[in-house]
């Protein structure tokens, strides 16, 4: 009786419903989730042995067994990217193997798999929806994925392969987290600080006082600069002092790169095993097995797209460095014959504060936190007619900063929430900013009574935080930032599919998920919105309107430079995932440096080691598939085209392409693929076109 009271106490097995975070201690892990998996083992082997080839046979049943599983793991996953701590850790990793190990069962489950395939041939197919049909297939498909056809040594050595990468991916991720926490660069005197802007300086100081300089003060010091990017990148915009801009800059570039913290030998092991696996189920590369469920194709579509956008970012690129170097000659910069990579970031900022009259930081007072969300939220009400309050303690947090938020219809039907973990906090989350499903919409019947279970998301950003009194002061790429993964957001609550399976991102195809959330940047440049929520936090006073012109004026700085820098990222990463053969002559550092000749203007340094950072590829979802960013924001730039075409002033017309925007993209989740979603808001498939145009480097016109 006292083991049962234990685990019924345990908050990681509370199974449905918001997490406790207040009450979950790294102790409590082990425990759930052995306690956890063996009941999920009993129930597998029950359905199994009793399982029918219907929905109602198959799908719900094995629907309630993974919730149970994904409730407590997403949890897990959850605290380790915002409070991160040494006791979870061990915890996560006492776990991680076991959970992988109940996942290659399930996945390679033959009796779950041949039932739906018995369902495909059925001759009820036809009486399924078109989403429930989608949800089978898909099921089928990833079966496969999971070498449910593998048998003997084989399976096996696939399992263990999934273990290790596992495994790996995670070590991956702690040691970006570590690299980046051990670098601290302290600032003392006037001269260390010289062209910094007051709110780094206090940023920095907030960031010695919490290292134990009790005294430190924004004009006093001393000052703490980190490999935290809202400290690192204001840095290497402002400081005059290049010394110190090249040891921060060579220090970012070189993160897990060395010593007990080195990702080397994890990225040449991830490679080998990713081949490894591919091959196993029938794939001659990891590249080719990651479009089995993608948008894309096939590897001639992403490459084709690749080449288009990278001849036409690649002259516009070579000319912004160009221009950089004539614009640091004329200012009699020393360094302007040779300028350096931790050179760009500065010039870049004074090029634009002479070209277009201001600075980035002169914005900040403009946009405080809770201004920019009013506007935010102002804008979605405005296009998709729902309204966005504060929830506060309706949901345990796991930080005092996190806020809770619901979604209204305009009815003033609750239909969604959301938690927002704004602020960076770099000794215990990691950086970046994501979305991440906390809760899925899903119709639920019990006792002969339908309910619609509500949607809800994590929303979290890494974004400066509230200093010395005052409020968060955005930096415009900051609310840019929140903008996007806000889109990733509507695009998880907002859906109207009822089957877990396809609501929301559920099932949608990878180089898809992009679009809501780059759709949703673009609005930040519009002059509604941004001179709805641009207003001096002190004065209330509205950004004025000379400084919007500048905004316009400035979004295409450089844009050829970022686009190929994007392409250079999504090459490497294609070519490592395809062409790169793992234990042959060539290396993995070999690849990173043959690719930049494409796509770089400005050769990477030889101790560049960004693939020890990229977690995106080697601990998240986008290995093969970082081109998903440029393939989505060709989906995102038309679809954003189509509010263009109809006049942003036009309020009727936004009001109804907002609506069919919503009820098609948002609203449709996977229940579709993708191509028949945008065609059916669009009315066609989409064009580079828009994409092109917006980056000011469209040639035709």
């Amino acid at each position: 009786m006292r083991a049962t009271a234990t685990f019924s106490q345990n908050p990681l097995l509370q199974s449905s419903g918001l997490p406790a975070f207040a009450d979950i201690k790294p102790e409590q892990v082990e425990p759930a989730f052995n306690y956890l998996l063996a009941e999920l083992e009993k129930q597998l082997t029950i359905l199994e042995a009793n399982i029918q080839p219907t929905w109602t046979g198959l799908i719900e049943p094995l629907e309630k067994l993974t919730e149970r599983l994904n409730w407590s793991w997403g949890i897990l996953n959850h605290l380790m990217g915002v409070k991160n701590s040494p006791e979870l850790r061990i915890a996560y990793e006492q776990v991680q193997p076991q959970v992988v190990q109940f996942l290659n069962i399930l996945g390679q489950s033959k009796p779950i798999y041949n039932a739906f395939k018995a369902i495909r041939n059925s001759y009820t197919w036809e009486t399924l929806d078109s989403a429930q049909q989608r949800i089978i297939k898909a099921a089928i498909r990833d079966a496969e994925l999971s070498g449910v056809g593998l048998e003997g040594e084989s399976r096996q050595r696939f399992n263990a392969i999934q273990m290790e990468l596992a495994e790996l991916g995670t070590r991956f991720a702690n040691h970006i987290l570590d690299a980046t926490k051990s670098f601290i660069l302290i600032l003392t005197t006037l001269d260390d600080i010289d062209g910094l802007p007051s709110s780094l300086l206090s940023l920095a100081a907030q960031a010695a006082r919490t290292a134990g300089e009790e005294n430190a003060t924004a004009e006093h010091g001393p000052w703490y600069i980190t490999l935290d990017f809202p400290s690192y990148f204001p840095f290497m915009q402002h400081s005059t002092r290049r010394d110190l801009r090249e040891k921060v800059y060579k220090a970012y570039i070189t993160r897990a790169s060395s010593g007990e913290l080195d990702n080397n030998p994890l990225i040449t092991r991830i490679l080998e095993l990713r081949k490894e696996l591919a091959q196993l189920i029938g794939f001659e590369t990891f590249a080719e097995l990651s479009l089995a469920s993608k948008m894309a194709q096939d590897v001639t579509s992403v490459e084709k797209l690749l080449e288009e956008l990278r001849q036409a970012s690649y002259n516009a690129a070579v000319k912004d460095l160009d221009k950089l170097k004539a614009f640091a000659k004329n200012r009699k910069a020393a360094e302007a014959e040779n300028l350096q990579h931790w050179d760009i970031s500065f010039w870049a900022e004074r090029q634009q504060e002479e070209q277009f009259a201001f600075t980035a930081e002169e914005l900040r007072p403009y946009f405080p936190l809770p201004q920019v969300l009013d506007g935010l939220f102002g804008l979605v009400k405005r296009l998709f007619g729902v309204t966005i309050t504060p929830a506060d303690g309706q949901a345990p947090v796991w930080h005092e900063d996190v806020g809770y938020f619901q979604i209204a219809d305009k009815y003033g039907e609750i239909i969604a929430y959301f938690y927002l973990d704004a602020y960076s906090r770099p000794a215990e989350k990691r950086g970046g900013a994501w979305m991440d499903a906390c809760i899925h919409r899903k119709q639920i019947k019990e006792n002969a009574v339908t309910t619609i279970r509500l949607p809800v998301a994590y929303l979290i950003c890494n974004q400066t935080p509230p200093v010395d009194g005052n409020p968060s002061l955005m930096a415009f790429d900051e609310v840019e930032t929140l903008f996007h993964e806000f889109g990733h957001g509507l695009h998880h609550m907002l859906t109207k599919v009822n089957y877990l399976e396809a609501a929301g991102i559920n099932n949608v195809e990878w180089d898809a998920v992009e679009l809501p959330s780059q759709f949703m940047e673009n609005w930040c440049y519009d002059r509604q919105t941004l001179l709805g929520m641009a207003k001096h936090y002190q004065t209330g006073e509205p950004l004025p309107e000379h400084y919007y012109q500048k905004l316009l004026a400035a979004r295409n700085y450089m844009s050829g430079s970022a686009m190929l820098r994007q392409i250079y990222f999504s090459s490497v990463d294609w070519e490592l995932h395809h062409r790169y053969r793992p234990n042959s002559q060539e290396t993995v550092t070999d690849v990173q440096k043959r690719i930049p000749k494409l796509t770089t203007v400005l050769p990477p340094l030889p101790e560049d080691g960004f693939l020890c950072a990229f977690g995106h590829i080697f601990a998240g979802g986008y290995a093969a598939g970082y081109y998903s960013y440029k393939w989505a924001e060709v989906l995102s730039a038309d679809a954003f085209a189509a509010f263009e075409e109809a006049g942003l002033e036009d309020e009727a017309a936004i009001h109804d392409i907002g609506r069919r925007y919503r009820d098609t993209i948002l609203a449709l989740g996977g229940s579709q693929h993708p191509m028949d979603v945008f065609k059916t808001f669009r009315g066609r498939e989409p064009s580079t076109k828009a994409l092109l145009k917006h980056n000011g480097l469209l040639t035709d016109p």
